[in-house]
């Protein structure tokens, strides 16, 4: 009995050892695919367990569009409809694109992210009467969100349907915690490194941060595609809190940089564009202090 409690708590902590290492080298652990593909077979499929499945493990691509479709409300929980369901939006898709080339509001020539915000302002009734017309910070918004989920989806109907969700998804949950990430983000950035934030605040710069490009636009132009999907999953299954700890896991990665420049302007041009060569390896931390400090949600399947 001793020598079978042995050998599986042994198995136990080599399957924990493996499932972290694909965890942190970006591959998905082959038991948590599969108890993904399990919830996908239900009929009726489970909302909070597939939450529970992002927060705590990136999601596998080839079933990202899926899950993120079904937990954005673009798909019902029931899969016997979702095929009806698509053909309706595909429809809906192309009626609203048609209009536009009627009307000459967009041609080929029509970036793809403008085409994407003049169909939403014609949907919400509010198209403008000229094409030439100021950018409000809801467009900026809604521009830098559909220029980053292009490089995600290949697909131009998911793309656009993603795009309007995923927006509206953000506006209508995280609207009101923007200053309050601001203030975990100095809290969580003093306890991993009290010294950076003192130097961030003799040099007047923690105030001037990028925090609109953090915590509104959801470092959509910050990290590319593939490291930005990452913290997508959270945002979509229902965390904020997320973004918090990629903006501290960026300062404490690039401390020695930050540490070097002298005024806010040239800090805040290189935080905007941050090196892609290691944003991966950065949001994998990000989720490991996310996990530390707020703890891992529970996994049941």
């Amino acid at each position: 009995m001793q020598v079978v409690l042995v050998r599986t708590m042994s198995e136990d902590s080599q399957r924990n050892f493996r499932s972290v290492y694909y965890e942190k080298v970006g591959f998905r652990g082959v038991e948590e695919k599969k108890s993904l593909e399990i919830l996908l077979k239900d009929d009726r499929l489970d909302i909070e367990k597939l939450c529970t499945f992002s927060q705590r493990f990136p999601l596998p691509s080839m079933y990202r569009t899926l899950v993120w479709k079904v937990l954005l409300g673009i798909l019902p929980q029931y899969q016997e409809t979702h095929s009806v369901v698509m053909v309706h939006r595909r429809e809906q898709y192309h009626d609203v694109h048609n209009a536009l080339e009627v009307i000459r509001f967009i041609d080929e020539s029509t970036p793809k992210s403008e085409v994407f915000l003049h169909m939403y302002h014609l949907e919400m009734g509010n198209l403008s009467h000229s094409q030439a017309y100021p950018l409000e910070s809801e467009d900026e918004l809604f521009l830098a969100i559909a220029s980053a989920m292009e490089d995600m989806i290949d697909d131009d109907v998911d793309c656009y349907w993603l795009i309007k969700s995923f927006v509206s998804h953000i506006e209508s949950k995280f609207r009101d915690s923007h200053i309050q990430m601001q203030k975990s983000f100095e809290h969580y950035l003093n306890l991993e490194d009290n010294r950076l934030v003192t130097h961030l605040k003799t040099g007047n710069t923690l105030d001037k941060l990028p925090y609109d490009l953090w915590f509104k636009k959801c470092f959509a132009g910050c990290l590319p595609a593939s490291s930005l999907q990452r913290v997508w999953d959270k945002l979509v299954s229902g965390s904020c809190k997320i973004l918090v700890f990629v903006a501290v896991e960026i300062l404490l990665t690039f401390k020695m940089k930050i540490m070097a420049l002298n005024n806010a302007d040239s800090l805040s041009k290189f935080l905007e564009k941050i090196p892609e060569d290691n944003t991966d390896a950065i949001v994998s931390k990000a989720i490991d202090l996310w996990h530390k400090h707020c703890g891992v949600p529970a996994h049941s399947v």
